[in-house]
């Protein structure tokens, strides 16, 4: 029963469809759509997703998250996200979702100590 619980509680959350815009340093917006569990997914996501391309020059501090289903949208100061990511997980899930962030990102997995 105990295992029963464990498993329903990593019961996933609904992926959604999402818009993510961010400024760049010289004030051009760029637009990505994806797919995520969770708003910071959905920044994670769209960072992954413009990080190197030649078109962006940098990252201003705020990341606009659209949401498909009913529109909703969201600003996100990157170094909120940045703070969120890199405290620790108070609970399970908190953990995984952090290590799979982190991992979209391609950052180096946080240590358990």
């Amino acid at each position: 029963m105990a295992k029963k619980r464990r498993m329903c509680y990593f019961a996933a959350m609904a992926v959604r469809s999402c818009r993510v815009t961010i400024q760049d340093l010289e004030g051009i917006a760029h637009t990505v759509e994806v797919t995520a569990e969770s708003l910071y997914e959905a920044v994670a996501q769209g960072l992954a997703a413009l990080r190197g391309n030649d078109w962006v020059a940098g990252f201003q501090d705020i990341v606009k998250v659209s949401v498909a289903d009913v529109r909703v949208e969201h600003q996100v100061k990157l170094t909120d996200f940045t703070r969120w990511l890199e405290r620790r997980g108070r609970s399970p899930r908190e953990i995984i979702q952090r290590q799979k962030l982190r991992s979209i990102l391609g950052m180096p997995a946080q240590s358990s100590m």
